[in-house]
């Protein structure tokens, strides 16, 4: 299926929708991919040319975020950033790109330790963890710029992010709410690489 996708021409981008039903080896599907149609930008050709900065694709949330920097006017070179996730759709990548900009970049996981003492030294906090109100008031240096990637539900059913949004907000210099944040970023980053492949292949365009 993958293969003929590939091969039509009226096809430009190929993006997998996680999770795949039970007896599909995910990371199979996504290696099978043509590079220059992978818009999710997680093939593994496309990841080494990030990781080297020579890219065509970037995956769509850390795009955004660095998007959503830029046109805020926040410049991240030389500041302290701590990402908090090591995930490779979201964690690994955007610890990458913030490097790219020569931010001073720390990425925080499940076996950090005195994970509140480090989010502290952020100019700019990331936050990719996957559970509501995770990052609190005091894990945050007053003035920090604060990006919730999180999209969760609380314990009324409430979408919210990772930030304990009414905590946080009032000692941070900006924050992203959730929903409305990050998500609407993610899915423009998304038309912008469809967009981009699209004219990799089509010379006309």
């Amino acid at each position: 299926m993958v293969d003929k996708l590939n091969h039509k021409k009226d096809i430009h981008g190929i993006l997998v929708q996680s999770p795949l039903p039970k007896g599909l080896d995910e990371e199979a599907v996504v290696e099978a991919i043509d590079p220059k149609k992978d818009v999710d930008a997680f093939h593994a050709y496309n990841v080494g040319k990030i990781m080297l900065g020579d890219y065509q694709f970037l995956p769509c949330t850390p795009a955004g975020i660095m998007e959503l920097l830029k046109a805020y006017d926040i410049s991240v070179e030389g500041k302290r950033c701590v990402v908090i996730g090591r995930s490779n759709i979201v964690g690994k990548p955007m610890a990458m790109l913030l490097l790219h900009q020569n931010g001073t970049v720390t990425v925080c996981h499940s076996r950090t330790k005195d994970l509140p003492e480090v989010t502290r030294q952020a100019d700019i906090l990331v936050s990719a963890v996957g559970k509501s109100h995770f990052v609190t008031a005091d894990m945050v240096r007053p003035g920090a710029v604060v990006i919730d990637v999180g999209m969760n539900r609380d314990e009324n059913g409430k979408l919210c992010g990772d930030v304990d949004f009414e905590q946080v907000e009032p000692i941070a210099s900006y924050i992203t709410p959730v929903p409305g944040g990050v998500g609407p970023m993610t899915i423009a980053m998304l038309l912008k690489n469809t967009v981009t492949a699209a004219k990799m292949q089509d010379q006309s365009l």
